[in-house]
């Protein structure tokens, strides 16, 4: 640890908790030794439960993809063969072609204008250090154009001349990224320009002009425009404002679309012209959560988050008139995708609760829709799943929480055993949907919850911006809340429901909040990829990330003592109900030591605690072998501590199966 930070430490008090939460220093799998993988790998599930998990992962769909330029072949991710790679279709419900292969996780990008080349993105071990490869449409091998270890190339777009790949990377400062341009002819990169920052490029002119975005944190944003004739970059909106700012060129000269929660409470589409703002869509108590604009700037497409459900609208880009879209009865989403470059064919996803995501292609120019992606549901009856039901719950302070609630038809004997699952983020969302995941808990008999406590997105910036730094301090407790009401209200015969807690990033943060500081208030919880110590981790995660947690969360030194406040370390002797801890050793975001130091101080309390890393994963499973095992011994933790009829038979067994150390 730096000396700066230990000393702010002990000047804070926290020099108590030492012993209880040490101190590490790193990041990535070089931080932790061999020996410490070897201990804490993934022991074997039980075939039975196994075979169950492995089953939820055949219940599936493709992502939406991208059409060639002659609407003839859709490129689109599938993790079929058990990590994320390319396929192409060559016509509707035809029969996949596997464009990539191997270990590595590889995306689509984009394809050239010519429709002659794919541009894809591959990660290894979940670094989020992925590097940028071309390859032939026909198939064929990958050609680098960068990939540098340690190093992130993030794809940005292919000029409309099919000449330039332009992309990003923090090849030459950490934490802030330098814009290139790849030639596709002499396959060489250009350098264009560098600024301190986390920019990205949100939209371009054919003269190669940029309207970029510089976030300030995983909300607040300023757009900016670089000129590559002035080669300097131009102000557009955002300074000094610290608002959300979206922006995408509109469709008459001068004109930009932005979406802006900066007039209201919520997200609405605005044209901006002339420094003038005027409002495109409709005023509504909900957000605008998407907008995209064809290549053509014919047509602009948004969508609104209606309380976690997906609608979907069109636009004539020139007189702003609703163009119609398909209607999807019962669709809990329907989300637009990718059109081709000339505007004629767009993708669309629909998704329902008892149904994977469905792809389909709009032509505009005749009307017709059409199914191309066949989802998969082998040997289950899909009809039969848990609808997600919105509920609420009240808190201590009167505020009302959404929360998304799946229930099995019946549970016996004794009240229904609750699983609390609070979502990453912190800015994100729990929404209705298809959620094999999900499913397999209520298959098991346990309730499915899904709060959107304060802090999530969807409801507005008022709500999501309540727990920003030191404020997150008067809206944690709605964590606690959360398990207070269930165990209140959805008991039987007098009887109160066992209740776990789980999630994965800041609802791994969530997890071990929930069990430290709330300790009794849940009764069992799995903590997957979670923050244990504020500051530990601000002193340890990538640079690329540190300045946008630090507005997230709180300054180290300003902020120590609410930072210390909201570590889950600093209630360690609070500890009381069994946790497992589940951690990539690559986690570039969240650093293994955070799990390996709260499974430590766990230990020395006594408390029954498991500790399992992937040494080739990083923030999150993506590797099916590996997700398997994530969420099959979630299951295995929660049967054995939730339901007391299988308690002993539950410990006995569950040890032996997961090897508990």
């Amino acid at each position: 640890m730096k000396p700066a930070l230990l000393a702010a430490l002990i000047a804070a008090g926290f020099a108590a908790h030492a012993a209880d939460a040490p101190a590490y220093s790193g990041l990535g799998a070089a931080s932790v030794t061999a020996e410490t993988l070897e201990k804490f790998r993934a022991k074997p599930l039980d075939s039975e439960l196994s075979r169950k998990v492995q089953a939820i992962f055949d219940l599936r769909a493709p992502g939406a993809g991208i059409l060639s330029p002659d609407g003839k072949s859709l490129y689109f991710g599938w993790r079929v063969t058990g990590t994320a790679q390319v396929w192409r279709i060559d016509g509707p419900q035809r029969f996949p072609v596997q464009m990539t292969g191997g270990e590595d996780a590889t995306s689509l990008a984009d394809i050239t204008p010519d429709g002659r080349w794919l541009v894809v993105s591959r990660d290894r071990k979940g670094e989020e250090n992925p590097g940028l490869y071309l390859q032939p449409a026909a198939g064929g091998e990958l050609q680098a154009i960068q990939h540098i270890a340690g190093v992130q190339t993030l794809f940005e777009f292919v000029s409309e001349d099919g000449r330039y790949v332009y992309f990003r990377s923090n090849d030459e400062t950490a934490d802030s990224y330098t814009f290139y341009r790849y030639d596709l002819k002499s396959r060489q990169r250009e350098k264009l320009f560098g600024e301190k920052g986390y920019w990205s490029v949100v939209d371009h002119r054919a003269d190669g002009t940029l309207l970029l975005q510089k976030a300030l944190s995983n909300v607040e944003t300023e757009v900016w425009e670089w000129s590559p004739a002035e080669r300097r970059l131009k102000p557009v909106i955002g300074q000094g404002e610290k608002a959300e700012y979206n922006a995408l060129y509109g469709a008459r000269p001068g004109e930009i679309l932005l979406q802006t929660s900066k007039i209201g409470d919520f997200r609405r589409l605005y044209r901006l012209q002339d420094g003038k703002l005027a409002a495109i869509s409709p005023e509504l108590q909900w957000d605008v959560s998407g907008v995209s604009i064809d290549q053509l700037r014919r047509r602009i497409y948004y969508s609104v988050n209606e309380g976690g459900y997906t609608r979907s609208y069109a636009l004539d880009a020139h007189s702003y008139k609703p163009l119609a879209l398909p209607q999807f009865k019962g669709a809990d989403h329907v989300v637009v995708g990718r059109d081709t470059r000339d505007g004629r064919y767009l993708t669309l996803t629909v998704e329902t609760a008892t149904a994977p995501r469905s792809s389909y292609v709009l032509d505009w120019k005749t009307g017709k829709l059409t199914q191309w992606v066949l989802p998969s549901a082998p040997e289950a009856d899909t009809s039969r799943f848990a609808v997600a039901r919105l509920e609420s719950y009240p808190t201590r302070d009167g505020a009302q929480v959404p929360m998304f609630v799946r229930r099995p038809a019946r549970c016996e004997p004794g009240p229904c055993p609750v699983v609390v699952h609070f979502h990453g983020g912190p800015e994100a969302q729990s929404d209705a949907g298809f959620s094999p995941y999900a499913q397999l808990f209520v298959d098991a008999g346990f309730i499915y919850v899904e709060p959107n406590v304060r802090g999530s997105d969807g409801y507005g910036k008022t709500w999501l911006n309540a727990d920003n730094g030191a404020k997150r301090l008067d809206v944690v407790t709605d964590i606690e809340d959360a398990a207070l009401y269930i165990k209140k209200n959805w008991g039987r015969d007098g009887i109160a429901p066992k209740v776990g807690v789980m999630g994965g990033s800041y609802g791994g943060y969530a997890t071990l909040y929930a069990m430290t500081r709330f300790a009794g208030a849940y009764d069992a919880g799995v903590s997957n990829v979670g923050i244990s110590n504020f500051l530990t981790f601000l002193e340890n995660t990538a640079p690329y990330r540190r300045a946008l947690r630090v507005a997230e969360y709180g300054d180290p030194v300003q902020d120590r003592e609410a930072l210390i406040k909201l570590s889950p370390t600093s209630y360690i002797d609070q500890l009381k109900a069994p946790l497992l801890i589940i951690q990539g050793a690559s986690d570039p975001r969240v650093p293994v030591g955070e799990a390996v130091q709260m499974y430590q101080a766990a230990q020395q309390k006594g408390v029954p605690s498991d500790l399992i890393i992937f040494a080739d994963e990083g923030h999150g499973a993506q590797k099916r072998e590996n997700q398997v095992a994530s969420i099959g011994h979630t299951l295995r933790y929660f049967e054995q501590y939730l339901k007391p009829a299988k308690q002993a038979a539950g410990n006995t067994a569950g040890a032996k199966a997961a090897g508990q150390q």
